[in-house]
């Protein structure tokens, strides 16, 4: 079996147990295409445009992305996985589904909360809302730190 999976990624514990998640099916003999997805909230009002150029945007939010991904990615280099990497500017539940729906991905994967941790809520806002909006199969996991 081989699925194209998109691992919705922010830098948290939740997101790193997404990965896990993914690497044990992979051991279980599933092949994976993985593509790690960190979306950046946007700096980018009227206000902000006036004083940054957009080229100092788009660093920023590519510096950002890839620090985000690194632990990720890291642990997909050790275990030979080969992964994409992309990153994406908006609202991120919304991002999430609409890329996993226009890229054609078989499952979304990620964590219940993200960098936030909030654990007086059952699930966190942007893993609810991505399970609302996609029309991607997605799952969602729960860490061992909630």
């Amino acid at each position: 079996m081989s699925l194209r999976v998109l691992l919705a990624v922010d830098g948290s514990q939740h997101a790193l147990r997404a990965v896990e998640h993914v690497l044990r099916l992979r051991a279980a003999g599933c092949m994976i295409d993985a593509h790690l997805l960190n979306v950046q909230m946007p700096l980018d009002t009227g206000h902000v445009r006036m004083f940054i150029a957009r080229e100092s945007l788009d660093e920023h939010y590519r510096e950002e992305g890839r620090a985000a991904l690194q632990d990720a990615s890291a642990l997909l280099e050790r275990a030979g996985q080969e992964f994409t990497v992309h990153i994406a500017v908006g609202n991120a539940a919304e991002a999430i589904a609409r890329y996993a729906a226009e890229m054609d991905f078989d499952l979304v994967v990620m964590g219940t909360h993200g960098r936030t941790g909030l654990r007086h809520v059952v699930m966190g806002s942007v893993a609810r809302d991505v399970l609302r909006l996609s029309r991607v199969p997605v799952t969602v996991i729960r860490s061992l730190v909630d």
